[in-house]
């Protein structure tokens, strides 16, 4: 009796520890990441197909534009339809987004994106708490419109210099709080969290249902940060060779509203490093 409960026991054990082993070896982004035109913006300016291609042979089809590169909206949607690809948000600036709101949603229709972004607010010196509520404002109204209008959800894209610090958060806590949610929502880029000293992953977990984007890159080692909301393109480096705890954030975001996850690598190398950061995405493992 003993040596059968035993080797129930042993069994189990044997069971378990195989299931654990299956559940560290799942991987922890399987799905196959987006594409921010702005990586491969050189290559775009110059020939938009040709780069359409390169993308679809490394196996993008999601696409955020944020420029349309001389073309028109009509003509980018064809280019992507016709290799099964297609773009889930459209970037705009901060001037476009408030004063040609019509323009810049039925470009967003056309080329079939659900999102509209932002993501630089025009500010000269520190970013202040009057700056923030004039941004605030504006964001609702225009978040408003596109909604109303067009369908669309509204995202700002944060880039730094929001996290002044205010009461007991950020001038960003206080953005997020003040926008309306059924208005505006928030496109996290992970390396502007980081470089003014932010928690990519703890603004996840504290705003669940506010970040739909994600702009994943990493930052150079060494690099010290600050609230410019600028830095050498050359200090974005591959996935996984930088500062950023990858791995935490991805899986804080898997726990939270974000729907599209988009490279963004702003290096003159990024023809090297977008595959190296793809390969690091799919290695991951839970």
């Amino acid at each position: 009796m003993k040596i059968k409960i035993l080797l129930l026991l042993a069994l189990t054990f044997s069971m378990s520890s195989n299931l654990l082993f299956a559940q560290k070896g799942k991987q922890l982004f399987p799905q196959t990441p987006g594409m921010v035109s702005y990586t491969y913006r050189s290559s775009f300016s110059k020939d938009v197909a040709l780069t359409l291609d390169t993308l679809k042979a490394l196996g993008i089809k999601d696409m955020e534009f944020s420029n349309l590169f001389k073309r028109t909206a009509a003509d980018i949607k064809k280019l992507l339809d016709e290799r099964d690809m297609h773009c889930s948000s459209f970037g705009v600036s901060y001037d476009d987004a408030l004063n040609k709101t019509q323009e810049v949603g039925q470009n967003a229709k056309t080329l079939g994106a659900k999102f509209v972004r932002v993501a630089w607010v025009p500010h000269k010196g520190a970013f202040t708490l009057a700056k923030a509520d004039s941004t605030i404002a504006d964001f609702n109204t225009i978040g408003k419109r596109l909604k109303d209008e067009f369908g669309l959800t509204f995202c700002y894209h944060n880039h730094g210099y929001e996290f002044e610090k205010h009461e007991d958060g950020t001038l960003l806590d206080y953005i997020i709080k003040k926008t309306d949610p059924a208005y505006v929502s928030f496109e996290l880029d992970v390396l502007w969290a980081f470089f003014p000293g932010g928690d990519p992953a703890g603004l996840l977990e504290k705003y669940p249902k506010r970040f739909k984007l994600m702009h994943m890159k990493d930052l150079r080692k060494g690099v010290e940060g600050n609230l410019s909301g600028g830095t050498p393109v050359t200090n974005d480096v591959a996935l996984g060779t930088g500062q950023l705890d990858i791995p935490a954030i991805l899986k804080a975001a898997k726990k939270s509203a974000i729907e599209h996850y988009y490279i963004e690598d702003e290096s003159p190398s990024y023809a090297t490093q977008v595959p190296q950061t793809m390969a690091y995405l799919k290695g991951l493992k839970q």
